[in-house]
């Protein structure tokens, strides 16, 4: 092969581009113009201060090489503290900030400039850090990981335009105080985080306590079951309740969480028996602050029975009226008023729940009532903590996501062994983790793991504990390991409809479809008011066994609740192309690139355990006309 007469050199080669340099044109020129200058001329100081060459910078752009690349990476990481250094003394809307990307490749020098793939890379690779960030080949993370004192995020295979093969992608996390340390996240597009198993809906909406049970007392499913619900199934020969939330008449706002605590205490506790049918508290928190008939509560819900109350706290004094309503008729089986001292809180819950199932004619098991009358601490103030703690945790933000974690903390302090605080603390670290609020992400699920098993250690029985657990454990793709912590969650739980629902996903996940589709179809008889997410779960299901007018039904359902989640729109977009309801297929296509303009084939469906699912669904998205 004959010589081209170029020199190439393999460099470290840094791309650094300005973040919102037009707006700031755009708000004063000349004052951009003077901090852009003043910004270059800092980052030609520390690139010759590391042993680099500017190569050229044009407009807010610069481009350099170095001789080592561990050089090129303390030369970025100089630039970005010294940025952050001197912004300090801007505005917010006026700093300057840039992203920064390093490679370590073959490059062509001709008359003072350099080409070839690894320039082109580098540019890449700074279009995937974030403002203020640095991003790195995975060839330089190999040359400097055990030179420097850094700490690094994992990004995963990155395809990017010009680039034919994928690249292997770290971020620099400047930030922290770990050296060493390398936490794994997987990006779809420019600056769009995925973040691991987030196929799951779960980690979209952020379910707490959604769980699995595949026991040796699972029931044999009816893998050929053809009914799809339109509505509530028919209620079943069991007892049926539903709990209307309990009013709060106390004067004060402040007080509603005691009152849905105890709503929810109420709620869990009859859960636990077998044989009875209890609607999920999801559902019927929708009702809450409505006017109610209860005739049509029994047949939106198809139950029997509905029980309503409320909750009057004044200082160390509580009242708690209870009626037992039987739904088809309007008679009132049992009603009663508590008039007590406020430590006897539970007490008062324990003779509701007792009564109500005493008004069953139903048979208990004895290990049953002991789990579901079981005291979960004998400190109101760590209980009061507890449930203040579970209203933060249900709003999902990060501030009080952060309070919710500070009132699981004043639990455990003043109960150390109480078990459910472990749990809830252990929900904060996975929510953490979920919403992508932690550099650490597997750092931050251990630690929730081990909340997780602190609780077991206190209290063999707590069915949210080995809910936790499964859900941990299915972040990791640990399936089977999953299915074997959540056997016994809802064994404790039968009536647990998010149990039911996850379960149902992560045997989707399994390839277990049909069992899957039973274990959907028994949450939503559980939880008419299901999240979003259980919709398109129960859609795919459909899809897959080929029942394509079911999965249309089901996700239209979806779609109508929640228009701007995107899930439902993917699935029911293949759906609509099996069916060869093409022009429904194309206008469904447009609205999920429209819902998520990075959307590819090419990163849907990777959890899928069972290759020829995930396939299915890429045919049907493929002859939609999605790439």
């Amino acid at each position: 092969m004959p010589e081209s007469g170029y020199k190439r050199k393999l460099v470290a080669i840094l791309s650094a581009d300005g973040v919102g340099y037009s707006r700031l044109m755009r708000e004063d020129e000349e004052a951009t113009v003077q901090d852009l200058a003043a910004h270059l001329v800092l980052m030609h100081d520390i690139i010759n201060q590391f042993s680099g060459r500017v190569i050229d910078s044009p407009g807010d752009n610069l481009l350099a090489e170095f001789a080592s690349v561990v050089d090129a990476v303390n030369g970025a990481v100089e630039i970005q503290k010294e940025i952050k250094r001197v912004n300090a003394e801007f505005p917010d809307d006026r700093r300057m900030e840039f992203r920064i990307g390093v490679n370590l490749g073959d490059v062509i020098h001709e008359g003072g400039r350099i080409y070839g793939d690894g320039v082109n890379i580098a540019a890449r690779l700074e279009g995937l850090a974030a403002a203020g960030g640095i991003s790195i080949s995975g060839t330089v993370y190999e040359h400097v990981k055990n030179k420097l004192a850094l700490s690094y995020r994992y990004l995963g295979k990155q395809r990017v335009k010009n680039i034919p093969e994928p690249l292997q992608v770290y971020q620099i996390l400047l930030e922290s105080k770990t050296a060493g340390m390398v936490t794994l996240e997987k990006i779809t597009g420019p600056r769009r985080r995925y973040r691991v198993v987030a196929a799951m809906t779960v980690l979209v909406i952020g379910v707490a306590a959604v769980f699995i049970w595949v026991s040796t007392r699972t029931p044999v499913f009816d893998a050929e079951r053809e009914s799809i619900p339109k509505g509530p199934l028919p209620a079943s020969e069991r007892a049926s309740i539903a709990v209307l939330p309990f009013k709060n008449l106390s004067g004060d706002p402040e007080q509603e969480y005691f009152s849905d605590g105890i709503t929810n205490d109420i709620i869990t506790a009859l859960s636990k028996f077998r044989e009875l049918l209890v609607i999920a508290s999801n559902t019927m928190f929708t009702y809450k602050g409505e006017a109610v008939n209860i005739a049509l509560i029994g047949r939106e819900l198809g139950v029997t029975y509905v029980l309503e109350g409320s909750v009057q706290r004044v200082a160390s004094r509580i009242r708690i009226n209870a009626q037992l309503i039987d739904s088809a008729t309007g008679f009132h089986l049992w009603s009663e008023q508590y008039n007590r001292d406020v430590k006897d809180i539970f007490a008062v819950q324990d003779e509701i729940v007792h009564t109500i199932v005493g008004k069953f004619a139903v048979e208990i098991d004895s290990a049953e009532r002991q789990r579901a009358l079981q005291k979960q601490t004998e400190s109101l103030m760590a209980y009061d903590y507890m449930l203040r703690g579970m209203e933060y945790l249900s709003r999902r933000t990060r501030s009080e996501n952060s309070q919710a974690r500070q009132m699981f903390e004043k639990a455990i302090d003043l109960d150390p062994d109480f078990a459910s605080a472990y749990v809830g603390l252990g929900e904060t670290y996975q929510i953490e983790v979920a919403f992508g609020w932690t550099e650490f992400p597997i750092q931050v699920l251990q630690r929730a793991k081990d909340l997780a098993f602190k609780a077991l250690s206190l209290d063999k029985s707590n069915a949210a504990a080995y809910s936790l657990l499964g859900l941990l454990y299915t972040y990791e793709e640990q399936y089977d390991l999953a299915i074997n912590k959540l056997n016994r969650a809802i064994e404790l739980n039968p009536n647990d409809a998010s149990s039911l629902s996850f379960r149902g996903q992560v045997l989707l996940w399994s390839g277990r479809t049909d069992d899957a589709i039973h274990s959907l179809e028994t949450a939503y008889r559980f939880d008419p008011n299901m999240l979003h997410g259980n919709f398109m779960f129960l859609g795919i299901g459909y899809y897959l066994k080929g029942r394509h007018d079911k999965a249309i039904r089901v996700l239209e359902d979806g779609v109508s609740r929640k228009r701007d989640w995107v899930g439902n729109h993917i699935i029911l977009t293949a759906a609509y192309a099996q069916s060869d309801r093409l022009a429904d297929a194309e206008r469904q296509a447009k609205e999920v690139l429209r819902l998520d303009p990075f959307f590819e084939i090419k990163n849907y469906g990777t959890v899928f355990r069972n290759r020829a699912d995930r396939d299915k669904i890429v045919q049907g998205l493929r002859k939609a006309g999605l790439k």
